[in-house]
């Protein structure tokens, strides 16, 4: 059952399936809920496990909240005679300790209320010595924030020991100083030695003040959690670009925790064979197609018969993410294998889930899918996956024959519905992007060991004889060092300036990160 977080729990059990035509819903009837258990990493079964008639709601796209366990380290000092008795810093009696808590429980809601994904704080819990920071540490968390008023070290130590993300707030000028905001460096991080020595912790886990700069970490691990294990439905299998790409559905396993459920193209055509003898759906998907053909902004320059098959398509992708209780699906071999199965192409179905907030990717490729991944729970909106081109002089050309229309997350850009490229078969979506709109661009290597980034903006929206959608990009950056440091292949491409937060989350992956952008956060 899910839980209140649109988290599902997941079954080690057997697998099971339900019924096509009972759980092919529409977009309209999406309801929070969970689907069926099927077995982790393994391939969904055939039509038929479960009793017909027995319905399950619509997975929901899947946004798990981050725990924060805010830890406030403080004492009193007594007051001795003719002698240092207290450390630099404020807070020097039990009334001001008070109002400091209260001070710290008032900037974690603000905080809270500000911030764009789901963030769960936790009650604040006051420390004072080693044994209490100790029993904090092994709370039911997943980021500790401390909020280091005092020197004392081994109860720094005590808290950053755990197996969790940990970040530091001191304050200079936003309240009473903190003393480590003097000693955090030396004294916690560098043990008063020259080399850093504190496990678990760097320079970039420690903010100063702002509690922006403490949420936007916040959303880093957000993401990165929600990567961790993340469950993706593998049309065709999961596989890898390029030579060098064979082994990342391994490494995605191994990297990530990610869970492949792999349904063959044998299933894939039962599925929509059985749909296509449904009239209910039939009929639906007609319809629905006629509406989104309709919509202000839509052209259509394909037969629309090839768009109703998308959307009979999507009905059936979304049937097998309920049933896995993901929503994360890649097609593999999306080009000739697919089109004799289901008379036009992956393109829209594709784009139509990612504009409804769920993860759709082509080509099954996981050298890139991680990076895709991190990069729409950093971003909070749909990534576009698409093939880069040679950087020159400042631009490079991005492009591919999927793409979603709600990139910034609210409004749909206006579309032209044209064939795919290389066939000139099916309904594929060339989506207008606005000139001016900034975008963040990410690069995975095929050995998953260093990912690049740079920021950029949309120069224009052309229309060569390549994959539908395009993008002529501006480089923000080194554009000559671009060109020497692609790895991989596919890129991931956002609306927005991310690229902090995806260098924070790479880094605290054990991943290598490289930004080209000159306002990237630098040195994670």
């Amino acid at each position: 059952m899910p839980d209140p977080a649109g988290r599902f729990e997941r079954s080690a059990c057997g697998c099971c399936m339900g019924n096509l035509a009972a759980a092919m819903l529409t977009r309209r009837q999406l309801l929070a809920g969970a689907g069926i258990a099927v077995v982790a990493g393994g391939v969904l079964p055939a039509i038929g496990a479960v009793a017909a008639g027995e319905k399950k709601p619509r997975q929901q796209p899947i946004r798990v909240p981050l725990r924060v366990q805010p830890v406030f380290n403080c004492h009193i000092y007594p007051r001795k005679e003719a002698t240092s008795w207290r450390v630099t810093g404020a807070i020097n009696d039990e009334a001001e300790l008070r109002r400091e808590e209260e001070h710290i429980r008032s900037d974690l809601a603000a905080m809270a209320a500000g911030a764009e994904f789901p963030l769960e704080i936790l009650p604040l819990v006051t420390v004072g010595d080693a044994e209490q920071a100790a029993a904090a540490a092994k709370g039911d968390f997943d980021v500790l924030v401390i909020y280091a008023a005092r020197r004392n070290v081994p109860v720094l130590e005590a808290l950053a020991a755990n197996d969790k993300w940990n970040l530091m707030f001191v304050r200079h000028r936003s309240g009473p100083l903190y003393y480590m905001y003097i000693g955090a460096h030396v004294h916690f991080l560098r043990k008063r030695r020259d080399e850093f020595g504190q496990p678990n912790m760097t320079v970039h886990d420690i903010v100063v003040d702002d509690h922006g700069e403490l949420l936007w970490r916040l959303r880093a691990l957000y993401a990165l959690k929600n990567l961790r294990g993340k469950r993706v439905v593998a049309v065709g299998g999961a596989a890898g670009w390029g030579a060098d790409g064979r082994a990342a559905p391994d490494r995605a396993r191994k990297t990530w925790n990610m869970d492949l459920c792999e349904v063959s193209y044998d299933d894939l055509g039962k599925r929509i064979e059985a749909a296509r003898r449904t009239p209910e759906i039939v009929n639906r998907c007609d319809a629905a197609a006629g509406e989104y053909l309709a919509q202000p902004g839509v052209s259509l320059e394909t037969t629309r018969e090839f768009v109703a098959r998308a959307f009979l398509l999507d009905e059936v992708f979304r049937n097998l993410l309920d049933e896995a209780e993901t929503d994360t699906l890649t097609v593999n071999s999306c080009m000739s294998t697919i089109m004799p199965i289901s008379e036009t192409t992956a393109c829209l179905p594709l784009g139509l889930l990612n504009d409804d907030g769920y993860l759709a990717f082509c080509e099954s490729d996981f050298v890139a899918i991680p990076a895709g991944i991190l990069l729409h729970y950093v971003a909070a909106r749909p990534v576009f996956f698409c093939n880069p081109s040679l950087p020159h002089r400042g631009i490079v050309t991005v492009s591919h024959c999927t793409a979603p229309r709600r990139m910034d997350g609210q409004r749909l850009e206006r579309v032209r519905i044209l064939t795919h490229y290389e066939s000139d078969y099916g309904a594929a979506p060339k989506v207008e992007m606005p000139r001016g709109q900034a975008v963040t661009v990410i690069d995975a290597d095929f050995a998953g060991q260093r990912w690049l980034g740079f920021e950029g903006e949309i120069a224009d929206s052309p229309f060569f004889p390549i994959c539908r959608t395009q993008l002529d990009l501006k480089i923000h950056g080194d554009w000559e060092r671009l060109l020497e440091e692609v790895r991989g292949f596919h890129w991931m491409v956002a609306y927005g300036n991310h690229l902090r937060e995806v260098g924070y989350a790479v880094a605290k992956a054990g991943l290598g990160w490289l930004p080209i952008s000159w306002t990237t956060l630098r040195g994670v």
